[in-house]
This record gives structure tokens, C-alpha cells and sequence, in this order.
């Protein structure tokens, strides 16, 4: 089997994923640009090929977003894909370190706080619903 097609197939299905769950990915760094001059809250997924993003931080990203409070944005960008997008959103996540798959919460394009990759591997899915909604109970608005 060739690697090159293996691994496009799991980027293929780690993009579907997210973008089926509503998430408008951003592939350049103006892309990133436009989206997080947004007024608002907006959720930041950094998708990545690891295996705590496909079992864990896919899965709650999708499932975070049904409750009663949820970031008025939806965005991703891909670690290790789009690297410049990513990049360029890492900018904007002041104080963090690089981290993938994470979870960036910002406020008119300000951070408010992340999920790093530590705070979802090892940690099922259910448990990253749960931090993400009590974020979303913290920052955001009813939609």
C-alpha cells in the first residue's frame, strides 16, 4: 500500500468529520485573518492525524455544540496540512504553546483559553464535552 495515499485518506476523513459536524475549515492565513476579526465568541479546532484527535477531539467537537450556550463561530484549521493557516492561527493563542489537536476559545478575536492536546489525551470523549461545555456555560451566549 502506498503510505502517501493511506495518509491522505485519514486527512481526507479527519477534514470530512469536523466540517460535517459545522465547522468552516480555513486553509490560508487570510482565511484565518477574516475569520477571527469576527465579533463574537468563535471556537478554534486544531484538527491534526494523531490518534486522541480522530477518537477523542473530533468526536466532542461535534458533540460540545449541542447545549443550550455554544461559540457563535465554528472554525479548524489542520496541524501539519495547512500549515501556514495554522500558523497564523497560533498567533492569536497568546501564552499558549503549540499544541495539536487543541481547542482555542476566542472573544472578538482575543483569546479567552484553550484545551491543549494534555487536557484531551487521555481523556474520553464524554470528558471533553464536558470541558468545552463549561466553557461555552463561562463565555458564550443562548443561540
Amino acid at each position: 500500500m502506498d503510505f502517501n495515499l493511506f495518509m491522505n485518506d485519514i486527512v481526507d476523513a479527519a477534514r470530512k468529520d469536523i466540517q460535517e459536524a459545522g465547522f468552516e475549515e480555513l486553509t490560508t492565513p487570510e482565511e484565518v485573518d477574516q475569520a477571527f476579526k469576527r465579533e463574537g465568541t468563535t471556537l478554534v479546532m486544531v484538527n491534526s492525524t494523531c490518534g486522541c484527535a480522530g477518537g477523542v477531539a473530533r468526536p466532542a467537537a461535534a458533540n460540545s455544540i449541542h447545549f443550550d450556550k455554544r461559540p457563535e463561530h465554528l472554525v479548524t484549521v489542520f496541524a501539519g496540512q495547512d500549515r501556514e493557516a495554522t500558523e497564523r492561527a497560533r498567533e492569536y493563542f497568546e501564552g499558549y504553546p503549540p499544541s495539536s489537536p487543541s481547542f482555542a476559545l476566542l472573544k472578538d478575536g482575543k483569546i479567552v483559553t484553550m484545551l491543549e492536546r494534555h487536557d484531551i489525551e487521555g481523556h474520553s470523549t464524554m470528558d471533553v464535552v464536558g470541558q468545552l461545555q463549561k466553557l461555552y456555560d463561562e463565555h458564550c451566549e443562548e443561540l
